[in-house]
Formats: C-alpha cells, structure tokens, sequence
C-alpha cells in the first residue's frame, strides 16, 4: 500500500499532512509514504528529513498512490489525475465543496473527510476538528493579548497599581476553553458563555466566571451547539450586551457544523464597547459571529475598536497544528488498515461517519441532499 503526501496548493494554508516523525508506525504497519516535493517547507522540514525517515520525495507521487493525503480537499484536476478507487483523507467542508464531491463521484474516489469524524470515545484520536480549534483557541488569545494596547495581567509596582484586562469569551468548545485557559495564563480576568450547560463547569474548572443570563441551555448532537431561533438570539444578544461592553476584550468562537456561525454581538454591541478595546472573532471565515468582522482582515469599528476577523487560524500556527492533524491522519489511517492493506469497514461508525464518496456514490446523507442528481 502507497500513501501520497500532497503540497498545499490553496492560499494561505501552511500545514502539512504529515510529518517525517509519522511516518515509523505507518512503516510499521507496512505502508510506503510518497511525499511531494516541498510539501514540508512551510513547516520548516526539507525534504531530506522526509527521505531520512523513509519516504520517497519527488513531484510524481500520486502515480500508483492507493491513498492521498492532504489538509485542503484536493482540486478538481487532482481528482481527475487519480485513478479509480484512490482513497483520499483530507478535510472536505462538503457543503462548500460540492463541484469537487460530483467529481469524486464521478472518478470513483473514495473520499473520507476529517471534518466528519464522529465525537465518540473512541474517534477522539481522529478527531481533527478538537485538534485544531484547540490551536486556534490558544492563537486568538494571543492575537487578543497583543493588539489590546494594556497589560493582560495585574501588576503592583511601586508607581502603583494596573487593573488587569478583563477578557470575555463566548462559545466554550474546544476553542473557547484553550483561549480561556491561555487568556488565564496571561492573568488576565476571564469571563465566558455558552448556551450548553455543561460547559459552566468547565469554565469554572479553567479560573474563569461563567455567564449566566435568564435563557435556557441550547444542546445539540455530538456536543455541539444547536441553531438558534431568531427570536432567541436577539433576546441573547440583549443580555449579553453589558457583558461585552465591560471587556476589554472579546473573543468569539460560537461554530454550528454544517451551517454559518451565528451572529452573536451585533455593531451597536461593539458600539458600546470602551475605545482600544479589541474584538476577535474566530469563525470570521464560517459567517461570523460578529457584525462587521471581514475574514483574514483588521477593521477599526466606530468608536475605535479593533476587530480581527479569523480565516484558516490554526494555519497561522503551522507547527503544532500540522503535528496534531498528522497524529489524527494517522490514527484513522490505522483503524482502517489490515495486514497493510486499506480496508475500510464501512459497518463501523467511524469509517461510515467520515465517509463522503465510495465506488460512484455519495455516501454521506446531507451531502447527498445538496446535488440534485445524486
């Protein structure tokens, strides 16, 4: 079995598939890796290190590939120059990627996509999406830290005493949890909502004060969110409003699969927010959770509030985003290896949840709804 690591070829994205320290257990297991040239050099590995531990590195690698790996879904013509049956793992927002989904049905591919991973116990080790909203959770605090023009934390000097910088952070997933933790770390004081209400207790664990407003929890499947009534979010929005006035800086980081991240702080919101004060909205680039906010840009609001509108963020960490994605390529690649031969069980739910693609179908049941003629 040979498995093509591809470059990335969209802008902006700086990660890797995998990394040279993989590649052991899928030897291990009997796999031959095939990188393409260059794939490695925005994360700083030549492609030396890929032929030291080794993997074949050249421009040709997807020439009798059996399975191709990539962070970004692969591009149409890709799709075209593999030959049947070609197993591809990438993310695959299919949704927004719905020509490419006709054109791996069309050639045959089975395609399986990491955005669809189910949280279960046992996917937890595949599971992409936790390993790198945690990257962009630690990012946007940073982000947060060093474009508020004050301390994070307090400070008592002997010319006196600076307050330190309260920071508001909605939507306590994964991300949300890793910017409270990080925006802690740097002392500062953090407050955080959600409309799950399991997440009260893991804010409360982290040192930070959990929200609370008069509206009743909003839990959806597999530990997410679910979509919220108009009605519902202009009554959130209302009760939120002090609270975002009083930060110093918010971060929003509110996602619901499949669907645009729902606007929770509106402009007259950010209006209302004291001059200097920063705003980071994580899911800028899936709809946005802040009025305004333009993905991969920084806008001055009226008032002179800085917002920051987050596109590809876990890219903007290269490093430990490529280790964490490759530790979860891996694992999936393993759960559907056997005598070092692929060999998807599509009886299992972790091979039938991420699946999107197999033998001129499309296996994936949203997807499916979205192209007429599937």
């Amino acid at each position: 079995m040979r498995v093509a690591v591809l470059r990335e070829r969209r802008p902006g994205e700086r990660r890797v598939a995998l990394l040279p320290d993989h590649l052991p257990r899928l030897r291990q297991a009997g796999i031959e890796v095939a990188v393409e040239s260059d794939a490695g050099a925005e994360v700083g590995i030549p492609d030396d290190a890929y032929e030291a531990a080794g993997a074949y590195v050249g421009d040709d690698v997807i020439e009798g590939a059996d399975l191709v790996l990539s962070v970004q879904p692969i591009n149409l013509a890709t799709a075209r120059a593999l030959r049947e049956g070609t197993v591809t793992v990438s993310f695959l927002p299919t949704s927004q990627e719905i020509p490419l989904v006709r054109r791996m049905r069309e050639c045959r591919l089975t395609s399986f996509s990491m955005d669809l991973i189910p949280r279960i116990a046992r996917a937890q080790p595949m599971d992409a999406l936790s390993s790198q909203a945690m990257v962009a959770g630690y990012r946007a605090a940073l982000v947060a830290a060093e474009r508020l023009p004050r301390f994070f934390p307090m400070l008592m000097t002997a010319a006196g005493t600076v307050r330190p910088a309260t920071v508001l952070v909605l939507g306590a997933g994964v991300a949300g949890l890793q910017a409270i933790a990080t925006a802690r770390r740097l002392g500062a004081v953090v407050m955080a909502y959600d409309v799950r209400k399991a997440s009260a207790e893991e804010v409360a664990s982290l040192g930070a004060k959990f929200v609370e407003i008069d509206l009743p929890p909003l839990e959806g499947g597999g530990g997410y969110a679910r979509e919220m009534t108009e009605e519902r979010s202009k009554r959130q929005q209302e009760l939120l409003a002090p609270y975002v006035a009083e930060a110093d800086a918010l971060i929003t980081t509110a996602a619901v699969p499949g669907r645009p991240a729902p606007i929770l702080v509106t402009a007259e919101m950010v209006s209302r927010m004291r001059p200097g004060s920063v705003v980071v909205d994580l899911v800028a680039d899936q709809g946005g959770n802040v009025a305004g906010s333009v993905p991969g840009q920084e806008l001055m609001a009226e008032g002179g509030v800085l917002i920051w509108g987050g596109q590809n963020v876990p890219s903007q960490m290269p490093v430990p985003a490529s280790q964490l994605y490759a530790q979860n390529v891996c694992n999936l690649i393993l759960h559907m290896v056997e005598d070092g031969e692929l060999r998807p069980n599509f009886d299992d739910e972790i091979v039938a949840s991420c699946c999107v693609t197999h033998q001129g179908e499309i296996m994936h049941a949203p997807t499916r709804e979205l192209v007429p003629d599937a």
